[in-house]
């Protein structure tokens, strides 16, 4: 996808480490334990971006020399969603720096032959309008399934929605964005396009099961 045909909700995590690591996890023959690792590392570092404007207030502290007031994030806690099985991958490392989180769930499976979503868990924080929300998903394909789970998300209230994905293609990242442009889209790559079956080309294969050892 040319740079020109990129929408502005789209950040490309392109830091040297996300990309060393995400070629690790292209690699089939790296092993399930260390695809886990590597997503955890990587989801950290994508964690790190898309909580920069988080936004902030003052609180008076005193340090072991002085009074001061110093900066505190604002309002109630953010909630990270996982788009089950695979979004669990990147839920994990965004925890290690932001052990506060409200967590939240949404199950959904892609129907093989339409490649619609299928929900089957939904169970969100109740005060969700009140927070941040910080969707996770390893794979941005067809984009159907994050679209849904988004919409699922603002029915409920929720008002501040961030995506975050390890790889997205042109297909999904256009969907998201026509359908919820208010919603930035946080990735490491965006890649060549979708194959007949909707996976990511060249991508990495099933995220789920390269975490899991299912397949």
């Amino acid at each position: 996808m040319a740079e020109t045909d990129l929408p502005k909700s789209l950040v490309v995590v392109d830091h040297p480490l996300v990309l060393h690591k995400l070629t690790l996890m292209r690699d089939k023959n790296t092993p399930s334990a260390v695809f886990r690792q590597l997503l955890r590392e990587i989801s950290l570092l994508l964690a790190y971006e898309v909580a920069r404007d988080l936004p902030m207030t003052t609180q008076t502290i005193e340090t072991p020399l002085a009074e001061m007031e110093a900066p505190i994030l604002k309002g109630k806690k953010l909630v990270i969603v996982s788009i089950l099985r695979a979004g669990n991958g990147l839920l994990e490392g965004m925890l290690d720096l932001m052990p506060s989180a409200r967590i939240g769930h949404i199950g959904l499976y892609r129907d093989p032959v339409t490649l619609q979503p299928v929900e089957y868990y939904f169970k969100v924080p109740a005060d969700i309008e009140e927070r941040p929300v910080i969707v996770v998903d390893p794979m941005l394909a067809t984009g159907n399934s994050t679209s849904y789970a988004i919409h699922k998300l603002k029915e409920k209230g929720a008002k501040d929605v961030r995506l975050v994905c390890l790889l997205a293609a042109p297909e999904g990242v256009r969907r998201v964005a026509s359908q919820h442009p208010d919603v930035p889209i946080y990735t490491a790559a965006v890649d060549r396009c979708l194959n007949d079956h909707g996976y990511i080309v060249p991508g990495l294969g099933d995220a789920g099961d390269r975490m899991f050892g299912t397949k």
